[in-house]
C-alpha cells in the first residue's frame, strides 16, 4: 500500500490527484466558454445563473440563449451522472472512470465541431458547444459529488477558499488539507489561465483540444485505478 501523502491516501487513493486534472479542465472549459461562446459559464452554474439575470436585464454583451443552451446542457449532464452514480454506486474506482469516459465522448464531439466551425465560433457551432460542454461539467459535477473527497469539488472553490482562510489557524499551511485546498484553486487558476492564452492568441478549438488530451490522460488513469483493488474504492 501506498504511504499518505499529500494527493494520496488510503481513503480516496489517487482520486485526489485525478481529481486535479479535472479542476484544471474546468479553469480551461469556462474560459472557453466566456472568452468564446458568449459570456456564458458552463462548469459554474452559480455564475451562469447571474448571467441569465443579467441577460433579461437587456445587459449589453450576455446572451440568455447562450445561458439557457449552458444551464440545460448542465441538466442533462447532472442527469447522466445520476445514472452512473446509480449503476456503480458501490464502486468508486469503477464510478469515476465511467464518468471520465463519459466526459471524453462529449469533448470529443465538441473537439469535431470546433474544428468544423468557422472562427470565430458563432451560431449554431457556438450554441452546439455550449451544451456539449455544459452536459461535461454536469456529468463531472454529479459523480464528483458523490465521491466526495475533500476540497476537490473540481469547479466551484468558494469553500475551499473559505476553508483556506477560516481554518488556517487551527491546521495551519503545514497541513495536508492546508496544501490540498492551496493546489486545487492553483490547477484552475492555471487552467483558466492556459485555456484564456489559447482562446486570445490562437483559437477556442486548439483549448478544447487540450482540454482533449487532459481528460484522456485522466481517464487513463482512472481505468487503471479500476483495475487495482483497495479499500477507497467501496461506495459511500
Amino acid at each position: 500500500m501506498k504511504s499518505p501523502t499529500l494527493l494520496y491516501n488510503k481513503d480516496h487513493g489517487p482520486l485526489p490527484t485525478l481529481l486535479l486534472g479535472l479542476t484544471a479542465v474546468t479553469g480551461i472549459v469556462d474560459a472557453i466558454s466566456i472568452l468564446s461562446l458568449g459570456r456564458v459559464f458552463v462548469a459554474n452554474m452559480t455564475g451562469n445563473i447571474v448571467f441569465v439575470g443579467l441577460a433579461i436585464a437587456h445587459t449589453p454583451g450576455f446572451s440568455l440563449i447562450s445561458s439557457l443552451f449552458a444551464l440545460a446542457g448542465f441538466l442533462i449532464g447532472a442527469l447522466v451522472g445520476g445514472k452512473l452514480i446509480n449503476k456503480y454506486s458501490k464502486d468508486r474506482a469503477k464510478l469515476f472512470a465511467a464518468s471520465c469516459l463519459s466526459e471524453f465522448v462529449f469533448i470529443v464531439a465538441a473537439l469535431i465541431i470546433g474544428l468544423s466551425s468557422s472562427k470565430p465560433i458563432i451560431g449554431a457551432g457556438r450554441y452546439s458547444l455550449s451544451i456539449l460542454l455544459a452536459i461535461m461539467m454536469g456529468i463531472q459535477n454529479a459523480v464528483v459529488r458523490r465521491l466526495a473527497v475533500p476540497d476537490m469539488t473540481t469547479t466551484v472553490l468558494t469553500m475551499t477558499l473559505t476553508g483556506i482562510a477560516a481554518d488556517f489557524r487551527q491546521s495551519g499551511w503545514r497541513s495536508t488539507q492546508f496544501g490540498r485546498r492551496i493546489i486545487a484553486v492553483f490547477a484552475m487558476l492555471v487552467g483558466a489561465l492556459v485555456g484564456a492564452e489559447l482562446v486570445l492568441k490562437d483559437n477556442a478549438t486548439l483549448a478544447i483540444l487540450l482540454v482533449t488530451v487532459i481528460l484522456l490522460m485522466v481517464s487513463i488513469g482512472a481505468l487503471e485505478a479500476s483495475r487495482k483493488p483497495g479499500s477507497w474504492r467501496i461506495g459511500v
